[in-house]
C-alpha cells in the first residue's frame, strides 16, 4: 500500500490545500500531483503543483496521464456563488469534469476515484425529519444539486468502465474560517430569514473533518456513496441565536426580497442555500463511521458556534483630512 501516487484536483482551494496538507503526512502515499486554477493556499512541502485552467483540457490531461495515479481526488467543483457567479461555476465544474474523467479513461494504474459530491443530490428527501441515508431516491431541485449529480453520473460510468473503485462523498455545507461559504456569509448578516411554517434543521461539516474523510476514503477505497456531515443539527433560528442574529419569518415572495437584499450586503443566497434555510438539510452518517472508520471532530453547533467568532471587517473612519 505504501507509495500510491495521488492526483488531487481542486488543491487551490481551502479544502483541496487541507487534503493536500493531510496527503503529506500520510506513510502509504507517495507522490502527490494537485491541479487547479489557483495555486495552493497553504504551503505543500512535497505536493507538485501545476495551475491550469478548467478550460485548458488538453493540458489537464496530459497532466493526470504523466501523474499515473493509483487514486484521483476530485474535488475540482464550484460551489456556486461561493467564489464564482452560478453560471461560472457551472461552467468551470464541467469542463474540469470533463478533462479529469477523459484522461482517467486512460490512466493504467487507477485504482480509485474519489469526489466531492453533497447532500443537496438528495432534493426533497434531504429535508424530511428522518435523515436520509445513501439509498435515498436523489431528486436533485437546486442548480448545484444536479451538478454534483451529474459529477457522481459520470465517475460511475467510469468505475463501470474501469473496474474501479468510485468513493462519492456527500459533503453536509462545508464551513471553515477561510471557506467561501454563502450559507456562512448569509448567517453571519445582521439578520437571517427562516421558514416560520416548518421545523427546518439542518447540519454541517467542518472543513478539516471533511478534508480528513477524503484521506481516509482516498485509503480504505470503498465503493458508492457516503454521507459526510457532523454530529447533531438546528434549526435556522438556533443557528441564528447562537451568534446573537435577529431570524426574520419569511414566506413566499419574502424570499425574493431575502435574497436582493442580501445580495446588496454582499452575501448572494443561491438557491440551494434558500432550500436549505426553507425546508433544513440533514442526512444520516452512518456509513461514514463503517467504512472509512471515521467520525468528524466537530459537532454542528461547534461549527457554527466558531462561524461567529470569526473577525469581521471593521470599517475605521479617517481621524483627518488627507490633502
Amino acid at each position: 500500500m505504501s507509495g500510491r501516487r495521488v492526483v488531487v484536483t481542486g488543491i487551490g482551494g481551502e479544502l483541496g490545500s487541507r487534503v493536500g496538507a493531510l496527503l503529506e503526512e500520510q506513510t502509504w502515499v507517495g507522490e502527490i500531483v494537485g491541479i487547479d486554477a489557483n495555486p495552493p493556499r497553504r504551503r505543500l512541502r512535497r505536493t507538485v503543483v501545476h495551475v491550469v485552467e478548467p478550460q485548458q483540457h488538453e493540458l489537464i490531461a496530459e497532466r493526470i496521464v504523466q501523474a499515473n495515479p493509483h487514486v484521483i481526488i476530485h474535488l475540482g467543483v464550484w460551489e456556486p456563488d461561493a467564489r464564482l457567479s452560478s453560471a461560472e461555476a457551472q461552467s468551470f465544474t464541467e469542463h474540469f469534469a470533463t478533462a479529469v474523467f477523459d484522461a482517467a479513461m486512460r490512466v493504467s494504474a487507477l485504482e480509485s476515484v474519489v469526489l466531492r459530491s453533497g447532500l443537496e443530490v438528495y432534493g426533497k428527501h434531504g429535508h424530511s425529519p428522518h435523515s436520509p441515508n445513501e439509498h435515498q431516491p436523489l431528486e436533485p431541485q437546486s442548480l448545484f444539486g444536479n451538478m454534483l449529480l451529474g459529477l457522481e453520473h459520470k465517475v460511475s460510468e467510469l468505475a463501470i468502465s474501469r473496474g474501479t473503485a468510485a468513493t462519492l462523498l456527500r459533503l453536509a455545507p462545508v464551513v471553515g474560517p477561510h471557506v467561501p461559504s454563502p450559507l456562512g456569509r448569509m448567517l453571519r448578516l445582521p439578520a437571517v430569514p427562516f421558514n416560520p411554517l416548518g421545523s427546518a434543521r439542518f447540519s454541517v461539516i467542518e472543513d478539516g473533518d471533511a478534508a480528513q474523510a477524503f484521506v481516509s476514503a482516498a485509503q480504505h477505497q470503498p465503493h458508492g456513496a457516503i454521507n459526510v456531515v457532523a454530529d447533531g443539527s438546528l434549526s435556522v433560528m438556533q443557528a441564528a441565536s447562537l451568534g446573537n442574529r435577529i431570524s426574520i419569518p419569511t414566506i413566499g415572495p419574502g424570499w425574493w426580497a431575502a435574497k436582493s437584499l442580501a445580495k446588496l450586503a454582499g452575501a448572494p443566497v443561491p438557491e440551494h442555500v434558500v432550500e436549505l434555510l426553507s425546508h433544513g438539510r440533514m442526512a444520516n452518517a452512518e456509513r461514514l463511521v463503517d467504512t472509512l472508520n471515521f467520525m468528524p471532530i466537530h459537532s454542528t453547533k461547534e461549527v457554527i458556534a466558531r462561524l461567529y467568532e470569526w473577525p469581521s471587517v471593521i470599517r475605521i473612519q479617517p481621524t483627518r483630512q488627507v490633502a
